[in-house]
């Protein structure tokens, strides 16, 4: 609870955030006159705030202090609802209970009118301790501006904060620069993010104003013009999350992002995304231009102070092809000119790739205006050049960000329009399709040394995803007609570019054969042989690709499990295409034999775990009891019920002397934080199942009655045929929102319809999962299409949300 002092007086209007927001909601002039409009409402309050509280404190207050702002107000940036940075400034010689007082009849009537607030109350000689042991409090101070009463100690007290800011700049550098590194790291880039915050992702808004007080310092200038656009776009996007959300948030939620696209005139929120994004690529550049100049700005010159040196002429390091090393960077020479030499932009930037330096912008911008068209198609040293620069290796991200930005990639690759700044809308992906191009090429460079064409793989990897355009369902055929068109402009051969435009056309085959097909099956391995054309060296191309590709997407797209899964898949691929055998299912081992005579002789189930290799969260556990109906869902339902998510299952039966079967299953799981039950806890589990206890299903119940998927809006679950997968087996492919009991339901609805399960091979992307099921009747035949239809009907009940 609030406590208000005694003599409270009110001098704000009542609700100075809702009138913000009104005035951002008016029609006229938007963008900056819109904030100084909001700015100068503001101020206006904060001056009649001021006066009033002035009034009821002694006639001599007023003199040597002085309340002022810091922050988007002092800027003239004020949003609909952001907070206010308050300083009240004394001169140190008042009574402080009387300043004290003073500043709770200013701060208590703008909490009353709806605002957030941030004050204090300081001396100059403070405001200057505190600049001096915080590097983002000195940056802020930088903007202190008076807004009501002794404007003259504010304007003393910020120059001497400017002065100790120029001062000080040589020992401040490191520490500054190091915010920029910390902040990306935190809050991610605001291109790549789904979900930016506008203010402290890199690039964003807390970005400009480090420019800006890096400017202040006079150790460097800063980029103007465009980095000048894209913080009006910034700020434009910020004024209309406030205005959609009532709240001074800087994070643009997807929840919001229709309603906010809609406010800024943009087509949809993909277009919002792509705006923000190429704002934030033209404020990430500007930034480390600008802090590339400002570590320039001073070895040289406290080495030269030191030894009494008069400034020395610079250093110019030969790089080839007329290029230089000129501080750190990437210079055209006296002899080079792109005017000669169509092909000197794509050298440049190999050549700045594999030095591990940048391209200085004045080149950028010299390569950008005065380059002749490259020729069709292009000549030798043109395709040369263009796959050093590809396996030049890490400085690949950042020559590329400098190459796109001022036109040269599109140029180059129309086709790369399409898929600039394009957002990502999953989870899985962490940059937008640009980005996981470049990305994708970085992460293929490890397998240069594996394949038989590494100039295809980098190029396939460029190319990829360069069909996932507006409206496209299937962007990997979405992507041959561009993918051939580049290889075709670049000059390949025929049989090159064919390999291109296969890759990608199958760049996801390999992956999803591996993880949501039966690798025993026949069919699956002909598939695989049939993508890769019958070719051995394609294949390897395909596996390089496919790990690539996962890795650049995210941590969460590649791990050991999805690696095992390709790497056998693969090795079965190339046996077939070798003209030998393809190795059959894995056979019984000891310890499964051991588990299959306990079962047999004493009819329960018996259960083996064991990590599935040092250091991993995923286990495998074997499960052997005497086969019958609903096995595998009671199976599913015990390890979902001790929180294990399944990745896949193998389920084999073999003969039993007595009759009927034995089930020996195999599950690979993985344990998170929960942990491993033990196995005897396990056969405890299933043999309380057995024999009809069901309450350890009642709590995974009330698990999946609780639970609800990450997505806000979710599909209905759908059921699928997949024809010709398998020769013996019917195979049905589940899609439905994830839940700790999904392949418990669908286990027991097939038990129902007496459908026995052959293997299930279980994946979960973004919160839906994709469950492919190996069906058959019990006496091992493929189902009637009667059959396949009421299988179907039963499993979309069963995935369908409790």
């Amino acid at each position: 609870m609030t406590i208000r002092p005694a003599g409270e007086v009110r001098g704000a209007p009542q609700d100075l955030r809702r009138e913000r927001l009104a005035l951002a909601l008016r029609g006229g002039p938007g963008g900056p006159q819109r904030r100084l409009a909001m700015t100068s409402l503001v101020e206006r309050a904060l001056g009649e705030t001021w006066a009033a509280a002035v009034a009821a404190a002694p006639s001599a207050l007023a003199d040597g202090i002085a309340l002022a702002v810091v922050g988007s107000v002092a800027r003239g940036e004020t949003g609909p609802a952001s907070d206010l940075d308050l300083v009240l400034l004394h001169d140190g010689r008042r009574d402080l209970s009387e300043v004290s007082r003073l500043a709770d009849r200013i701060w208590y009537p703008l909490w009353d009118s709806g605002c957030r607030i941030d004050h204090a109350v300081r001396t100059p000689a403070q405001c200057r301790e505190v600049a001096a042991g915080d590097t983002s409090a000195g940056i802020g101070l930088l903007d202190l501006r008076p807004v009501a009463g002794d404007g003259a100690i504010v304007v003393r007290a910020r120059a001497h904060l400017l002065s100790d800011w120029r001062g000080g700049i040589r020992r401040r550098i490191p520490a500054l620069l190091e915010t920029l590194t910390e902040r990306a790291e935190r809050f991610g880039e605001l291109a790549h993010l789904l979900e930016p915050d506008l203010k402290e992702a890199r690039g964003g808004l807390r970005d400009v104003t480090v420019l800006r007080a890096l400017a202040a310092s006079w150790a460097t200038d800063r980029p103007h013009g465009e980095v000048d656009g894209a913080h009006q776009e910034l700020l434009d996007v910020r004024d209309a999350v406030h205005v959609v959300t009532g709240r001074g948030q800087d994070r643009l939620g997807l929840a919001d992002q229709d309603a906010v696209a809609a406010a800024i005139g943009a087509h949809d929120a993909d277009d919002l995304l792509a705006r923000v994004a190429q704002a934030g690529r033209v404020v990430a550049q500007a930034a480390d231009i600008t802090a590339r100049r400002a570590r320039q700005a001073f070895p040289a010159t406290r080495s030269r102070r030191l030894l009494g040196q008069r400034p020395r002429k610079p250093t110019l390091r030969p790089l080839g092809h007329g290029l230089v090393e000129h501080d750190g960077e990437v210079v055209l020479g006296s002899a080079a000119g792109p005017r000669l030499d169509p092909v000197l932009a794509l050298r440049a930037a190999a050549t700045a790739v594999r030095a591990g330096l940048p391209l200085s912008p004045v080149t950028i911008t010299h390569l950008a205006a005065d380059s002749l068209p490259m020729p069709t198609p292009w000549p030798p040293a043109a395709r040369e050049a263009l796959s050093d620069l590809l396996g030049g290796g890490p400085g690949l991200a950042g020559v590329w960000e400098s190459l796109d930005l001022a036109g040269l990639v599109t140029r180059w690759m129309p086709e790369w329009e399409g898929v600039r700044n394009r957002p990502q809308r999953n989870a899985i992906h962490r940059h937008t399709v640009d980005r996981h191009l470049v990305q994708t090429v970085l992460e293929a460079t490890a397998f240069l040394r594996n394949v038989s064409r590494p100039d295809l793989l980098l190029l396939a990897a460029l190319l990829h995803d360069i069909g996932k355009l507006p409206g496209v369902h299937d962007h990997s055929r979405a992507g041959t007609a561009p993918a051939r068109a580049m290889a075709e402009r670049i000059g390949l051969p025929v049989t090159d570019a064919d390999v291109i435009v296969l890759l990608v056309r199958e760049h996801l085959t390999l992956v999803e054969l591996a993880t949501r097909r039966d690798p025993d099956d026949p069919r699956t391995v002909a598939a695989l042989v049939d993508a890769v054309d019958g070719r051995d060296d394609v294949l390897d191309l395909l596996r390089a690709l496919t790990e690539a590709d996962a890795r650049a997407a995210g941590p969460a797209a590649w791990s050991p499990w999805r690696a095992r899964l390709v790497d056998d898949l693969v090795r079965r691929a190339r046996s077939a295409l070798r003209g030998q055998a393809p190795p059959g299912p894995a056979p019984i081992g000891e310890a499964e034999a051991a588990l299959v005579a306990a079962a047999e002789r004493d009819g329960r189930p018996h259960v083996a775990v064991q990590p599935w290799e040092s250091g991993s969260e995923l286990h495998v556990v074997t499960v052997v009891a005497p086969d019958r109906p609903g096995l595998l869902a009671d199976i599913a339902g015990a390890l979902a019920s001790f929180r294990l998510t399944v990745r896949s299952a193998l389920v084999r039966t073999l003969p039993a002397p007595g009759g009927g079967g034995i089930a020996v299953d195999t599950w690979f799981v993985d344990a998170g934080s929960a942990g491993i039950p033990e196995p005897a806890t396990l056969e405890t589990a299933l043999r309380r199942l057995a024999d009809g206890d069901r309450a350890l299903l009642e709590r995974l119940a009330r698990r999946d009655a609780g639970y609800r998927p990450p997505s806000a809006a979710v599909a209905q679950p759908r059921a699928v045929l997949l024809h010709d997968a398998s020769q013996e087996a019917t195979v049905i492919e589940v899609r439905a929102a994830d839940r700790p009991g999904l392949l418990h339901a669908l286990g027991g609805a097939l038990a129902a319809q007496h459908v026995e399960i052959r293997s299930a091979h279980v994946a979960t992307h973004a919160g839906q999962a994709v469950d492919v099921l190996y069906l058959s009747e019990p006496d091992g035949q493929q189902l009637s299409p009667g059959r396949v239809a009421r299988a179907i009907a039963a499993l979309v009940d069963a995935a369908g949300l409790p």
